[in-house]
């Protein structure tokens, strides 16, 4: 081998170790590319997988919190009708999903010679029922929202479509929640018995074209 060959030889040799070098430092790099891409790729998973245990625990949150409201309504209602119209009735909310929307269904189920029967409130033995079902979803409502409202209660007719037989009865139902709720009643009504049973009754007349406020006598009966 000649000198010349020898130095060729030797120059190949020293290009092929930087090249050898170059391409270790270029794999040393794509390797910490690598992993770090695998790192994020395993951060990013375990980030999915807290979101899907949150998304799941925020359902299931939510379903509890539906079903702990559904159940406090219908015992509200209930309890209401029962006192009301008698032991035959009971309130009942079907929640539905209606594409991710989460919808309820209010029903009135009624026994009568060992049948039940489901109905909507407005159809329901006449109006009385919705008179009461709407009283006392507002009262329960008012009742379950968080942070719960201070105040009394403040009806405008309350039971105007609720025949005289009842009107006793839901009189009792409002005291009892007045009691139960810590809440004083306040009435707007035409109804003189709802009137006679009140703590105190205030009479609007109109009198020379301007309208004239006159209290009756107390009665300590639990609604003003």
């Amino acid at each position: 081998m000649t000198e010349s060959s020898f130095t060729q030889l030797k120059e190949a040799l020293s290009r092929a170790r930087n090249e050898l070098i170059v391409r270790k430092s270029e794999r040393d790099l794509y390797l910490g590319q690598l992993k770090q891409t695998e790192e994020r790729w395993q951060v990013c998973l375990n980030e999915r997988d807290l979101l899907e245990k949150v998304r799941v625990l925020f359902q299931l949150s939510a379903e509890h919190a539906r079903e702990q409201a559904k159940q406090q309504l219908e015992t509200l209602v209930t309890n209401a009708l029962k006192y009301v119209f008698g032991s035959a009735f009971r309130f009942e909310i079907e929640l539905k999903d209606h594409g991710g929307t989460p919808t309820a269904e209010f029903y009135v189920v009624s026994t009568w010679d060992g049948q039940e029967i489901k109905n909507r409130p407005q159809e329901a033995r006449g109006g009385g029922i919705v008179d009461i079902v709407s009283l006392a979803l507002r009262i329960a409502l008012i009742e379950t929202v968080k942070p719960r409202l201070s105040g009394p209660i403040i009806l405008d007719e309350p039971g105007k479509h609720v025949s005289e037989d009842y009107i006793v009865p839901m009189i009792e139902f409002l005291k009892s929640v007045g009691e139960t709720f810590g809440r004083q009643v306040i009435l707007v009504t035409h109804n003189i018995h709802l009137t006679e049973s009140a703590d105190a009754a205030y009479f609007v007349r109109l009198q020379g074209g301007k309208s004239v406020v006159e209290q009756s006598g107390r009665l300590d009966n639990g609604i003003a």
